[in-house]
């Protein structure tokens, strides 16, 4: 049997990854990865999924999984990576780059997609690229890092445990949101289908001030549902047992009176900011809610901002775009955008999905700090369970047929 050249790559997030893989596909690479120059490869990405669905969408085709009758787009988060996967396989290519290939997945998705590629491995060489150590592959030998858009391929390094940036005191709120009552969140036997599909089933869950709570779930458990409706986004949430902050859903409140007792975060909405903001109005414009800088801010209000950066070691980069920064900074910036206002409840949806290790340490000491020096509540959502991540309990949902069921885990 023929033994084929495998990588796995671990990428810093200074990298310029979109172009390193392109370099890899062109047959530009450099060094030990020079030997696929002349080789055809392939690309599995959430993005090459993401592209491939949009054109089958555009030419009303089913070219993924043409046997099944199905557009990739019907498939659950795990399913469509084995479908395109297989869909890579029978391209026939000399090589496939595997671009984080176990994000967005759960536990048991992520066993059986590494073992899929642990087989395909006996057939074409993989070159897989990564952020985070503990996705690194065991059955895969040759290992690398790459650190600098060099690319160079370099020695795997051993990883910093912690940030150099030690997080101390939280700045306090300019003009703090004020919500006396104790319970933000309180759903009764909340009940949600789609045509007839039942999503969740009998959800009890209360969220108080101070509560730390990671949710959790497998893909297609209805964590996005849940979420909509508490951030009152869900007409579904009309006619149900749900309080939030205060008010009965659907007792006449508007969707601002609800967030603007949210700070939000999740990893889309790096995608809003593609104008050249600096650092320092991005973070301002979180006074706002607004995409952008459009009202003259005060001196106390860049005050604030001001201790913030320094807070996470970045008032230095005040005057850099926004786009200019590292992912990293990019996601320390967002979350103190989110959080300038103190708001009662505070929402990460998947805040370290994409980071290298080193920005996750970051991210991590900051999720920390906010959970153990303010009284907001933080509803922290992954699937990985990250071992410096401290929530004070677990809400964890089951599917049923009959709709996913919530459970307390303490």
């Amino acid at each position: 049997m023929q033994k084929h050249e495998h990588w796995d790559i671990l990428l810093s997030n200074q990298v310029d990854k979109k172009t390193f893989i392109e370099t890899i596909l062109l047959g530009k690479s450099i060094g030990k990865l020079s030997t696929f120059n002349t080789k055809s490869g392939i690309l599995f990405s959430d993005i090459a999924i993401d592209n491939f669905i949009k054109k089958e969408y555009q030419y009303d085709s089913i070219e993924a999984s043409p046997e099944s009758t199905r557009k990739l787009s019907t498939f659950s988060s795990g399913e469509r990576k084995k479908v395109f996967l297989t869909y890579c396989i029978k391209q026939q290519p000399d090589f496939i780059i595997l671009d984080n290939p176990l994000d967005h997945l759960d536990v048991n998705s992520r066993k059986s997609i590494t073992i899929a590629l642990e087989e395909l491995s006996q057939k074409v060489p993989l070159i897989q690229i990564v952020n985070r150590n503990s996705d690194l592959h065991s059955f895969i030998p040759n290992k690398g890092h790459v650190l600098n858009n060099s690319f160079i391929l370099e020695e795997l390094i051993s990883i910093k445990e912690n940030p150099a940036v030690n997080f101390n005191v939280i700045p306090d709120a300019f003009e703090p949101i004020i919500f006396n009552d104790s319970v933000l969140i309180q759903m009764n036997q909340v009940c949600v289908s789609y045509l007839e599909k039942p999503i969740l089933k009998n959800i009890d869950w209360t969220i108080k001030k101070g509560d730390f709570w990671h949710l959790l779930g497998p893909n297609g458990s209805g964590k996005s549902t849940l979420l909509s409706l508490i951030t009152g986004e869900n007409a579904k949430g009309y006619g149900q047992d749900i309080h939030l902050f205060g008010k009965k859903k659907g007792s006449g409140e508007s969707i601002w009176d609800i967030k603007k007792n949210i700070g939000y975060f999740s990893t889309a909405m790096t995608d809003l900011f593609q104008k050249r903001d600096t650092v320092e109005q991005m973070i301002l414009s979180g006074f706002f809610d607004s995409i952008g800088l459009y009202t003259r801010p005060t001196n106390l209000q860049k005050k604030t901002v001001t201790q913030w950066l320094e807070l996470i070691d970045m008032n230095h980069l005040k005057n850099s775009t926004f786009n200019q920064l590292s992912i990293g900074q990019q996601r320390l910036v967002l979350i103190v955008r989110a959080v300038l206002k103190h708001p009662p409840l505070l929402i990460l949806d998947e805040p370290l999905e994409g980071l290298d290790d080193e920005n996750a340490a970051l991210v991590t000491q900051l999720i920390t700090l906010l959970s153990q020096k303010t009284d907001m509540a933080i509803l922290y959502v992954s699937h990985r369970v990250e071992p410096n991540i401290k929530p004070k309990a677990i809400y964890q949902l089951s599917p049923q047929v009959t709709g996913s069921i919530g459970t307390i885990v303490n």
